[in-house]
């Protein structure tokens, strides 16, 4: 399975802000990981919409996680930003297949997908994230 680009860079996020007590800004990451502060922008807000950073506003303010990266499940970041509905277009419903009732792919691919995740579900950030590495300020 290869995961979106916004998915890979809400995980090196999330794993740059576990590095960090202070509050950390958009354009810092952005700087960090070499992308587009615009689409780090939109991922900070469905990375706080989903309840993993939270953002302060203000002068001041910038990004920080909800909870501690022992509390962050690496699946659970995978499931609220991935359409795994969409896996491959029968998943998702959206394509009226001929051979539906006899097709074998979908139960194949549903469950090599429910492993992946199961996999990642043994992974927090904590433990993804070396936390002797921290970014310069």
């Amino acid at each position: 399975m290869q995961l979106s680009l916004r998915t890979d860079f809400a995980l090196r996020m999330l794993m740059a802000l576990a590095t960090r007590e202070d509050l950390v800004s958009i354009d810092w990451v952005a700087d960090q990981y070499d992308i587009s502060r615009n689409h780090l922008a939109k991922i900070a807000q469905e990375l706080a919409a989903s309840g993993f950073v939270e953002t302060v506003r203000g002068r001041n303010g910038g990004l920080q996680l909800a909870r501690p990266p022992s509390e962050i499940n690496v699946g659970d970041v995978v499931r609220k930003l991935e359409n795994t509905e969409g896996f491959v277009a029968c998943m998702g419903g959206r394509v009226q297949c001929t051979i539906d009732g006899m097709c074998g792919l979908k139960p194949a691919l549903s469950g090599a997908l429910q492993a992946f995740l199961a996999h990642l579900d043994q992974f927090t950030l904590a433990q993804i994230t070396d936390q002797r590495l921290v970014f310069p300020t």
